[in-house]
């Protein structure tokens, strides 16, 4: 069975000033020792969680996706995190997963934090995204979508008339990247941990630590959970780089013996925009 190496960054932000948070990463990413697939960073990691779009959006062609194309490139690994981007008039909290040969995807934050203003400055996504990683599907999220179990859940993969002995799974990890306020982390931790017991998934949360432009405290509490529910990294209040592998073995062990997602309800997510 195939394993998994990822690598989480908790780290303060320098508030709305992309170059030195990119001179930040760029030091500690380079400097990472040994071989990891993908690199992890927190939401909006360029700029802190700012309402000011307008100001600081670039396009998806603009010096922010190019250096993490760069950095990719140079350290072979997928890089990923979220930043502010405009397309088509438009601005969205974006999480782009760049790949090492170049190419990328995105997905755009659906749950936009409405109590931070975030409805009214950002447009909110409808697709989710699913990558492919080493026999690995990933499901990537941000932040306040943590909150919204059906948007995170494992969809019935049975065909119709199928055994209830018909395996179907999605997804094998969810990676949530934040800028979750230490207020309210009991509800972070608890909500990842969640997630990966009612998905048999494992879940890694990658939160940022210290005091943003509005004056909002962050203690981090980056985790890594296994399908159990079990907290296999976990780490508050400081700034940390932690490699971890995850063993496909481990995840078809739990799937197997528990065979619980096979008596999962069948839904059907439906985006109100289309």
């Amino acid at each position: 069975m195939a394993s998994l190496s990822i690598t989480t960054i908790q780290s303060d932000l320098a508030w709305e000033d992309k170059a030195a948070n990119l001179e930040m990463f760029s030091r500690k990413i380079l400097g990472l020792p040994g071989k990891t697939a993908i690199v992890v960073l927190p939401e909006m990691f360029s700029t802190g969680f700012s309402m000011d779009p307008r100001r600081l959006a670039e396009p998806m062609d603009g010096k922010t996706v190019g250096w993490m194309r760069t950095i990719a490139r140079e350290k072979k690994i997928i890089l990923t995190g979220s930043l502010i981007i405009e397309s088509g008039g438009q601005y969205f909290n974006r999480l782009v997963w760049m790949l090492p040969n170049g190419e990328s995807g995105f997905y755009d934050k659906r749950h936009l934090f409405a109590f931070a203003g975030e409805d009214q400055q950002y447009t909110p996504g409808n697709k989710r995204l699913v990558a492919s990683v080493n026999g690995w599907r990933i499901l990537l999220q941000i932040c306040y979508d943590l909150r919204f179990p059906v948007w995170a859940r494992q969809q019935n993969l049975h065909p119709p008339g199928a055994t209830r002995r018909v395996k179907g799974v999605e997804y094998d990890l969810m990676i949530n990247v934040a800028n979750w306020p230490e207020r309210r982390n009991h509800a972070w931790k608890t909500l990842l941990t969640a997630r990966a017991i009612e998905n048999q998934c494992f879940v890694v949360g990658v939160n940022r630590v210290g005091i943003d432009g509005q004056g909002i405290n962050h203690s981090g509490d980056s985790m890594v959970v296994d399908p159990l529910g079990q907290v296999l990294y976990h780490k508050a209040a400081a700034e940390d780089i932690h490699t971890i592998t995850l063993e496909k073995s481990v995840l078809e062990d739990v799937r197997e013996k528990l065979p619980f997602l096979q008596d999962a309800d069948n839904f059907t997510i439906i985006n109100d925009e289309q």
